[in-house]
């Protein structure tokens, strides 16, 4: 007989971190902040654009296809951010990872894995002279000390965790 799972996963899970996603929007953080705003998946400040918002398929398809960059060679696995912002005065892409956990579970060792996949990013965006940040955007279960070594680990590789919402000012919007 099958057990009912009372400690959630499956669909649950899913539906839970859909909303934290749409919760954490870096669409929607751009348009508090006056003066700034998105059109498609262009970003103006005063009416100039500064930047491209990119998420899943998107960032190959608007940024790397159209300048001549075929990510089938370079990597032999496709990775698709939860989102991407392209700041064209930094002339960096921030990569935004996205994170919910309400229990123990697989996610854990995700967390691990930013030094993989910012490098697998960076071999993508270095022949366009284009730096990398890979950021991790985490909600509240994550903020206890027993992740202390694991965000230890993550800031020693170059890579950076926030909760709860996207550190626009340290993106530079």
């Amino acid at each position: 007989m099958k057990k009912h799972n009372n400690h959630g996963g499956g669909a649950q899970t899913n539906k839970n971190g859909l909303l934290f996603e749409r919760e954490t929007s870096l669409s929607d953080a751009i348009d508090r902040i006056p003066g700034m705003g998105v059109i498609e998946n262009r970003v103006f400040s005063n009416g100039k654009e500064i930047g491209m918002l990119c998420g899943k398929h998107d960032l190959y398809k608007h940024l790397l296809k159209p300048y001549g960059v075929n990510d089938r060679e370079i990597t032999s696995k496709r990775l698709l951010p939860d989102e991407a912002f392209y700041n064209y005065t930094t002339e960096t892409v921030y990569i935004f990872e996205k994170k919910f956990q309400i229990n123990a579970g697989s996610v854990d060792e995700k967390l691990q894995t930013c030094s993989f996949k910012k490098k697998q990013y960076e071999k993508l965006f270095n022949r366009l002279g284009i730096e990398v940040e890979y950021i991790y955007i985490l909600n509240d279960w994550f903020n206890t000390k027993q992740y202390r070594d694991v965000y230890d680990y993550i800031l020693s590789v170059g890579c950076h965790y926030f909760f709860n919402e996207i550190p626009t000012d340290r993106i530079g919007i």
